[in-house]
């Protein structure tokens, strides 16, 4: 019997892979590395690799050795290639258990959010209202410098300026969308001192009218699979809390 390959599908398999890999592990990934995954041999994942390289996914940073995924790879990976993104009971339970202390006060439920984004996400937390428009809270920045994109000083002192300027992040976040979470990934925020950085947000409502936005900000190298579903369920779970309020 002959057998058959669907091309298409293990490059987009060599792909996902690649890009998994890449965001645990912050290193350029090896083709011995993902040959081992899928039972092929090293030149014929180099073979893919020079495909998706051509296709503008993948890039490699030194004259020889490893891969690391382009932006565009990365908007690849999150608009077509992530397979379920549901949060596990578990997973739900935690972000609940941070939202444990009674809340009464909107400025609280907020503040309180943007600590359980940073503890459940590891990265940084932001929630604006919209009544508030020249104000949000954050908490996790430090989440961020931990980041080995983050090492040079000056990329550092420019998120923070950024950060601490508020504005023009508050301009992103509140960007008219319908999705239920908008990924923007690096240079798609807009601003330079960002083009290392990704940005997940989602909607939240108070009393079933929109009230205002939650996001996770960290490097391109961001975890999407777990983040984009605890985005949009922390998002659900604070709606229910400010109805309370």
């Amino acid at each position: 019997m002959v057998r058959t390959v669907d091309f298409e599908k293990r490059k987009n398999a060599v792909l996902s892979a690649t890009i998994n890999r890449h965001i645990h592990e912050a290193t350029p990934v090896a083709s011995e590395e993902i040959a081992s995954e899928f039972d092929l041999s090293s030149a014929t994942i180099r073979n893919i690799f020079a495909e998706l390289e051509e296709g503008g996914l993948l890039t490699h940073p030194y004259t020889s050795g490893g891969r690391v995924p382009t932006q565009k790879g990365y908007r690849y990976y999150v608009d077509y290639l992530i397979q379920e993104m549901q949060l596990l009971d578990e997973q739900k339970q935690d972000i609940v258990r941070e939202y444990k202390k009674e809340i009464r006060q909107l400025e609280e439920a907020l503040e309180r959010t943007t600590e359980v984004i940073s503890t459940i996400t590891h990265y940084a937390g932001i929630v604006s209202f919209l009544e508030w428009q020249d104000k949000f809270f954050y908490r996790g920045l430090s989440r961020i410098l931990e980041q080995p994109e983050f090492r040079d000083s000056g990329r550092i002192r420019l998120l923070v300026r950024m950060i601490e300027e508020k504005q023009r992040l508050l301009d992103i976040i509140n960007r008219d969308f319908t999705d239920e979470v908008r990924v923007y990934i690096g240079s798609e925020l807009g601003l330079p001192e960002m083009a290392n950085c990704s940005l997940v947000v989602s909607s939240y409502r108070r009393k079933k009218r929109f009230s205002g936005r939650l996001a996770v900000l960290g490097p391109v190298r961001m975890e999407y699979r777990r983040i984009i579903p605890a985005v949009e369920y922390i998002s659900c779970v604070l709606s229910e809390i400010l109805d309370k309020i």
